[in-house]
């Protein structure tokens, strides 16, 4: 089943600015947050030091920049994930799909390599590697999609014949092509599956409860009225 979603819709669905667990998604690693503390304070120091070699005499730039550069490590886990929001907001339409996962499967995928010394002094390089489910989520028309995200304890929960629920982005009225789709909901299990937290879960929550009231309404039978005869 897809249903078109409303202009509006879709832009509640998916946020502009970072939600909480967007931003919990960018904030990364513990070596990640020395990362950005690093580069304030170097653009911090630079700043100063510029000010004070050229004695530059504007107080309110050097303030903004000042404060902008000290607080780098706070804010820019903000704008990655609002640059990555506004990726599929260009998107000029948008569904609501709900499938079944038709196969799973799990993979290993190669992420990053890296080089140390064995105790002969020997260059070895070691593969890290993630573990990945495989999801192909489909419905009765044949639409289907393949969507891969890292591998969770959760995720074991899941089954063939599994009803999934996501979002799908077009630039096409009639969707007839998806360009893009977001992280997928398990309604049966209360279950997301994602790399990147797309949505904002709570309207995501709200579109599915009122579409399944409204499927539920059509499929029940209509009684019969009682002729005068009767």
């Amino acid at each position: 089943m897809l249903v078109p979603l409303t202009r509006q819709k879709l832009e509640q669905v998916v946020p502009l600015i970072a939600t909480g667990l967007q931003y919990k998604y960018y904030w990364g690693k513990f070596s990640n947050f020395l990362q950005r503390l690093l580069i304030s304070v170097v653009a911090v120091v630079v700043i100063l030091l510029v000010t004070v070699v050229f004695r530059l005499e504007f107080a309110s730039i050097e303030l903004v920049l000042g404060i902008i550069s000290a607080f780098f490590w706070l804010w820019y886990p903000i704008f990655q994930a609002s640059m990555r929001n506004l990726q599929c907001r260009r998107y000029k339409y948008g569904g609501f799909f709900r499938g079944r996962v038709l196969d799973w499967w799990i993979t290993d995928q190669l992420v990053g390599k890296t080089e140390t010394v064995n105790n002969k002094g020997e260059l070895v390089i070691v593969e890290n590697r993630e573990k990945q489910i495989n999801l192909e989520v489909g419905d009765e028309t044949g639409f289907s999609i393949e969507f891969v995200a890292p591998l969770r304890s959760a995720y074991k929960v899941i089954t063939r014949g599994q009803i999934a629920e996501m979002v799908v982005m077009s630039n096409r009225p009639d969707l007839s092509s998806i360009e893009e789709f977001s992280d997928i909901y398990f309604p049966s299990s209360d279950l997301w599956v994602s790399d990147y937290p797309y949505l904002r879960r709570d309207f995501f929550n709200e579109v599915s409860r009122r579409l399944r009231e409204d499927k539920q309404q059509k499929q029940r039978p209509r009684r019969r009225r009682r002729s005068v005869e009767e």
